[in-house]
């Protein structure tokens, strides 16, 4: 499959992980909320990509059965790509163990509904978690107990 990258909406509880990008010159979306993810490497995989991704930036290792949803949009860098989009969830001794990385100001588990409607997020992503959301299985992560 040919993608540019692959993000992920990783909720715990009724909250959501991101993180603040940081503020530099040419750097896409500055100082905005953005998800777990990004480019793909070499010849990986989407699943791949997004849990190298989620290693580096929050160091968390995640096995594939915490990913429950995913769907290919359009890459918001390139309209004419493919990128992948994931929900899964995380747990409280997860979301303890994080160790985030050099890349962002800084992390925070936002409460869903302050994530869907904060005006500084990644444009698309509001979106992506929606859909993801409208699926009952990943809806069912946020009202009950992550196993």
């Amino acid at each position: 499959m040919d993608f540019t990258g692959a993000k992920a909406a990783l909720f715990c509880g009724t909250g959501i992980l991101t993180y603040l990008r940081d503020d530099l010159p040419g750097l896409p979306w500055p100082g905005h909320w953005d998800l777990p993810g990004g480019g793909r490497e070499g010849g990986e995989g989407p699943m791949a990509c997004l849990l190298r991704e989620v290693q580096e930036e929050f160091g968390l290792s995640l096995s594939p059965h915490r990913l429950i949803w995913q769907q290919s949009f359009h890459a918001m860098t390139d309209p004419s790509r493919t990128a992948m989009f994931f929900a899964g969830w995380l747990t409280p001794a997860d979301i303890a163990s994080i160790r985030f990385g050099d890349e962002g100001q800084r992390w925070e588990v936002m409460p869903v509904p302050a994530f869907l409607a904060h005006g500084k997020v990644v444009p698309d992503l509001q979106r992506r978690v929606s859909l993801a959301l409208s699926d009952p299985a990943v809806a069912a992560v946020l009202t009950g107990p992550a196993v």
